[in-house]
């Protein structure tokens, strides 16, 4: 797949499990949200267990925009949206990661928040991310159930539903959808308690419809952007460099799922991964995790950064 080579990539997070609005330590990477209304200290994005992103993207002097999954509540990604005067009518393409409501859930608010006439960007997805009902099996009498995500809900806001399970290029090849990701690695296994329901049989759920976005930054490489990884984020990568044929990656962020008891025994292992695909920043978010992102900055202090709700993070070539 030809990734065109870009200028820069801000990835605006619009929620995050995380905020500190005192952290003060901002750079020319890193954006901080501003708390301030004038000289009024009453602004505040909000955290939740989701994730949302808004992405520009710079090629030849001009910005593209993606929007990247909606966040948990119905109004959190849209309530930051505003707090932090983002603009979702500069929006050209949306992409989901997968179809879990926490970063399912805030999309009909983020939807009305883009004006009608341009409600005909496409809206780009796995078709598993309709699958219904999907739900965390916790033994046979707890099954605990995602809502259901729907092609009407899509359709009936005026997208343009593209559903596919290949690598699809955004924003005239300036952005890639990776479509399904290869389950290759020994150690990636899934989420065990996932299942869904097909024809009245219960069936284990791999969450096929998972995937992330990539970008080419002039000169140094693969920016990627995952939601929650639950194909593992080491097959998440190395998928992307084989399709783009790009070996170096500048900075991956988002979720790695690697929170909890299920997860933790191969922190370790995905650490030891990540250093040989050598990062040069790696922002874990959403359902990384206190103990894999604490691990990650321990033994990658000069490339981890802490992200946030309401955070940009700027790469330039």
């Amino acid at each position: 797949m030809i990734l065109r080579e870009v200028d820069k990539v801000e990835v605006l997070t619009l929620q995050d499990n995380f905020i500190d609005l005192v952290a003060m330590d901002g750079t020319d990477i890193i954006h901080r949200a501003n708390p301030l209304d004038g000289l009024e200290i009453r602004n505040s994005v909000l955290a939740e267990h989701g994730f949302s992103s808004l992405i520009m993207i710079t090629s030849e002097g001009k910005t593209k925009a993606m929007l990247f999954d909606f966040g948990f509540s119905e109004h959190g990604a849209a309530h930051n949206a505003r707090i932090l005067g983002a603009d979702m009518n500069t929006v050209d393409a949306i992409a989901l990661s997968h179809g879990h409501s926490d970063h399912t859930g805030g999309f009909e608010q983020i939807a009305d928040m883009i004006s009608k006439d341009k409600r005909t960007v496409e809206f780009v997805a796995h078709p598993g991310v309709f699958t219904h009902p999907r739900y965390l099996k916790y033994g046979e009498d707890l099954k605990v159930y995602f809502p259901r995500f729907s092609r009407e809900l899509v359709c009936n806001k005026g997208f343009k539903l593209v559903e596919t399970k290949d690598p699809y290029p955004l924003l005239d090849g300036n952005a890639l959808f990776l479509g399904e990701i290869p389950r290759l690695t020994d150690f990636e296994k899934g989420f065990p308690i996932a299942h869904y329901e097909e024809d009245g049989v219960e069936r284990q759920d791999p969450i096929a419809d998972d995937t992330s976005v990539a970008m080419n930054l002039k000169g140094k490489g693969l920016v990627m952007v995952s939601g929650c990884a639950h194909a593992g984020i080491i097959n998440t990568l190395h998928h992307a460099k084989s399709l783009t044929g790009i070996d170096m990656v500048h900075a991956v962020m988002g979720g790695f799922h690697l929170s909890g008891a299920l997860f933790e025994p191969i922190i370790d292992r995905t650490i030891e991964e990540l250093k040989r695909l050598d990062p040069r920043y790696i922002v874990p978010a959403h359902c990384t995790g206190r103990k894999a992102s604490l691990g990650i900055e321990r033994e990658m202090p000069d490339r981890f950064i802490l992200n946030m709700s309401g955070t940009k993070l700027i790469f330039s070539s």
